[in-house]
């Protein structure tokens, strides 16, 4: 299933301004100049992948992903990148890349272990010998979920000048079996209604993450707690796993 926030046009608009370029972008587009073909795995509007061809970069650059929505916005500003509508399910590779990534806690939206592994059995066997696999998760240790409370409000404004504006609630209380089910409502004075999206997402901590890449074929070699490359700790934001085939 595809959020509703990336299936709607409208709301996939405005995905750029809620995700600004940042440090995270920054660390992954150092890895893409360096590597000839790069597969990026759950794309969005694919700002990784057209600021990397927008730079120069000539060899392959493929983004993937599930929502029609999202690649919209993908092909209109960057027709020169191959963007690929599906997700590892439907779509496979042999040895073909020198790195996959996986940007924007996409990786947390596989919220099945059966999903999990076979997402990552896809991207070994999409790696080239000594290719490498670049993701981040959110820490659970660092517990970000307590943080997106209704009180928290976003506002961005679209190309014609709407404000809209953007608040989580987390549902459950919390965590259940390592899963957070949030709602992300959007509400503009121009809008004749607030439109809701039900999200899911996997928290995995690192025993657990190591244990789908072992199973899946694949080796640690790095891992950090920020975009800084500091070591990771309880309390810092992310764990940032850089993977090579066993």
């Amino acid at each position: 299933m595809v959020d509703h926030s990336f299936a709607d046009l409208s709301l996939a608009a405005l995905y750029d301004s809620l995700n600004p370029w940042g440090p995270g972008d920054d660390f992954y587009l150092g890895l893409v100049r360096r590597a000839g073909a790069v597969l990026d795995v759950g794309c969005g509007t694919g700002q990784l992948l057209r600021r990397a061809r927008a730079e120069g970069h000539r060899g392959q650059l493929m983004g993937l992903d599930p929502a029609a929505a999202m690649l919209v916005q993908a092909r209109a500003a960057r027709p020169d990148v191959e963007w690929v509508l599906g997700d590892t399910r439907v779509r496979r590779w042999e040895a073909e890349f020198d790195l996959v990534v996986m940007t924007g806690h996409a990786f947390q939206a596989l919220v099945g272990d059966e999903e999990i592994r076979g997402c990552l059995r896809a991207v070994r066997a999409a790696l080239r010998p000594g290719g490498r696999f670049v993701f981040e998760t959110r820490n659970p240790a660092a517990r970000p979920w307590e943080r997106w409370t209704p009180d928290r409000v976003r506002e961005v404004t679209t190309a014609d000048g709407t404000a809209v504006r953007i608040r989580h609630e987390v549902r459950d209380g919390g965590p259940r079996q390592g899963r957070v089910r949030f709602t992300e409502t959007y509400d503009s004075d121009r809008w004749p209604a607030p439109r809701v999206s039900h999200t899911v997402l996997r928290f995995l901590d690192t025993e657990g993450l190591d244990r789908c890449l072992t199973t899946a074929g694949l080796t640690i070699l790095e891992r950090y707690g920020d975009w800084n490359r500091d070591p990771l700790t309880p309390t810092t934001p992310e764990i940032i796993t850089v993977a090579a085939p066993a």
